[in-house]
């Protein structure tokens, strides 16, 4: 089985985000960038394939050279080759696009994407992709069996849980729950230094035109300063309540 993960390069969470050019662009002076999460609860998963069933797992990233370093890391932790598409990923269907052309020449059986990246929360290019390619798709998941061309998934619905069976070429946008998070493997010594004979390979982009395109960026709205009501004042406390934070 030939699986391919897809690996966003994101910022970190801990991060102090702010904008430029009149908030068009985002500034990354002083961003600390990590494997996306929901890409690497899929990149854990890809490994306990290649253990256990002797799956090939290659990764994949949509981006410029200062992503490269995000994949050293995915190499690190046990993939065996990685791929990056040389065209920034600034829109989903032109990701989506670029992915398309990467597992079509490759001939993989199984892609692994994130749900969503943490940074636009798009959620929307595992779906395109699985379109674009004609595989079955899974989004929402939280567990995944291969037996042969043959898979069972279990996604996350609102309020529970829905298992589906379904068959290979598959696409899946995997989430917390695909592995523990206690499963997850930070690249020891030995991992780091084999990663950096493995083979990075640096495509061109094929033609795919952005359908969409940020206009301009906004920060959350600083937090209103704290009133503090004597536990004995219910009268007041409900005034503000209703009056003041309308919820109820």
């Amino acid at each position: 089985m030939k699986i391919l993960v897809c690996i966003s390069h994101v910022p970190d969470t801990t991060s102090k985000i702010n904008f430029t050019d009149g908030d068009t662009k985002f500034d990354t002076n002083g961003v600390q960038y990590v494997i996306n999460p929901n890409d690497e609860f899929g990149l854990t998963r890809a490994m306990w394939f290649k253990e256990k069933q002797g799956a090939s797992v290659d990764v994949v990233n949509v981006g410029g050279a200062e992503t490269e370093p995000t994949l050293r890391k995915a190499l690190a932790i046990g993939a065996d080759s990685a791929i990056r598409v040389n065209t920034s990923a600034t829109d989903g269907y032109a990701v989506a696009k670029q992915l398309a052309k990467v597992v079509n020449d490759g001939g993989y059986d199984l892609v692994i994407a994130g749900r969503e990246s943490i940074d636009y929360n798009g959620a929307m290019v595992p779906g395109m992709l699985a379109a674009m390619i004609n595989a079955n798709f899974v989004t929402n998941c939280i567990s995944l069996e291969v037996d042969g061309t043959n898979a069972k998934a279990v996604r996350e619905i609102d309020g529970g849980k829905e298992t589906v069976s379904t068959s290979l070429p598959l696409v899946i946008g995997g989430q917390k729950g695909l592995v523990e998070e206690s499963d997850l493997r930070i690249p020891n010594m030995r991992g780091i230094m084999m990663a950096r004979k493995k083979p990075l390979t640096v495509v061109e982009p094929t033609d795919a035109n952005a359908e969409t395109k940020a206009v301009s960026f906004e920060k959350p709205a600083p937090k209103g300063a704290v009133k503090l009501v004597d536990a004995d004042n219910i009268d007041e406390l409900v005034n503000l309540l209703h009056n003041e934070a309308k919820v109820i």
